[in-house]
């Protein structure tokens, strides 16, 4: 495995855990991260404070890994996922993802997130 998808993986974990330090120990400090249709930051501090999600969600989100790829720096990786509504049920994710890597770690992270309300593509 390689440095890039192993750091990738170690970020992923960390999320599933809600482990900031451990998220922001795979990033660089000018950090860059695109979700979009929703938002874009740069920098460790500002994504320290996104790293929770929106209010109406509890951590952690369950993910899963469908595949992952990598081709030079760049690592994108499809996942599925599960987060807690506040309010009470669930939502499910697909996603796709993109890691630009510089020296094993995470420069740039541009996320496309899809709601799934009925199936597991709708």
């Amino acid at each position: 495995m390689s440095r890039n998808i192993e750091t990738v993986n170690t970020y992923l974990d960390g999320f599933r855990k809600n482990d900031h330090e451990q998220i922001l120990s795979c990033l660089t400090d000018d950090i860059e991260w695109t979700v979009f249709g929703a938002f874009r930051l740069t920098g460790k501090a500002a994504y320290d404070k996104a790293i929770d999600g929106p209010p109406g969600l509890l951590d952690p989100p369950r993910l899963e890994v469908v595949r992952m790829v990598e081709e030079g720096d760049v690592v994108m990786a499809e996942l599925t996922g599960t987060v807690e509504r506040a309010a009470g049920g669930e939502m499910r994710m697909s996603m796709a993802e993109v890691f630009v890597m510089r020296d094993g770690k995470i420069a740039e992270r541009r996320a496309w997130v899809v709601e799934l309300k009925e199936n597991d593509h709708r």
